[in-house]
């Protein structure tokens, strides 16, 4: 396992590695070869890329892709400021300029055409032609293409294609191990180890019903949210329907077999 005091940095956002993540991103920095990262929401994707942003001293142009995110809105538009129309760079080619990661959250989510202005920059060309302006811009060395999507999400409408994804170094994550997850909630959260430790057996027991009540299962992101609010003084099982349990489901026979198992690890009295 990777050192989680060499990996977490200075200045770089906490990550606890749980493999050789952070060697294997900083190889294909090196070597100028884009990333995909594929794995359920909230279990650190979004996370470790800033954690490898600040790591490498880059600057992070990340974009929260959804139904109608244009290639436009990637690469710019023509806008009128003071009475002229002046082009203005989108954060792709802000990024292609001036270097630096630049990383689209859940890249299924965007329209059609944002995955062919992203191929140019995925082989050895590496460039990102500029129709609007006649340009076309050569990605420096110090740039980085880092996408990534959420498999159990996609559909024949929203997948991937092969020929896409064959452009990329490829990542899996999940949700880390219970003892490394509480060292993170607890990192977070400040709540002590041996009161977070309980609360991911819970998000655990969960994780197994997710293929069969749940459309998602519970991210490392609400069990942070759940301690904190225990840190906070909130009672626990309080914390845990604001945190874990409304936020997953809004079906009330769903919701009451949440609660059961919050019972279940808990106790009824909690």
């Amino acid at each position: 396992m990777t050192d989680p005091e060499a990996a977490s940095g200075t200045d770089a956002p906490f990550y606890l590695p749980s493999e050789d993540e952070c060697a294997l991103f900083e190889t294909a920095y090196r070597h100028r070869l884009p990333l995909l990262l594929k794995g359920p929401t909230g279990c650190g994707k979004t996370r470790f890329v800033a954690h490898m942003a600040a790591r490498l001293g880059l600057p992070l142009h990340t974009v929260a892709c959804h139904d109608d995110l244009t290639a436009a809105d990637l690469t710019g538009r023509f806008l009128l400021q003071g009475g002229e129309t002046v082009w203005v760079d989108g954060p792709l080619t802000r990024a292609v300029r001036h270097g630096g990661i630049c990383y689209l959250d859940e890249v299924v989510e965007a329209r059609k055409d944002v995955t062919v202005v992203l191929h140019p920059l995925t082989d050895d060309r590496r460039v990102l032609p500029l129709e609007r302006t006649n340009e076309t811009l050569e990605a420096p060395d110090d740039f980085m293409l880092v996408v990534s999507y959420n498999p159990g999400y996609q559909n024949l409408l929203k997948a991937l294609k092969p020929s896409t994804r064959q452009r990329f170094l490829a990542m899996p994550f999940d949700f880390p191990p219970a003892d490394q997850e509480t060292q993170v909630v607890a990192a977070e959260s400040d709540l002590p180890p041996d009161r977070v430790a309980p609360l991911v057996t819970l998000a655990n027991r969960i994780r197994g019903l997710k293929d069969h009540d749940l459309e998602e299962a519970v991210s490392t992101r609400l069990l942070v949210y759940c301690a904190t609010l225990v840190h906070a003084g909130m009672p626990l099982r309080r914390a845990a329907k604001a945190a874990i349990v409304e936020p997953l489901s809004d079906d009330d026979d769903v919701k009451a077999g949440l609660m059961a198992a919050f019972d279940a690890v808990f106790g009824e009295g909690a």
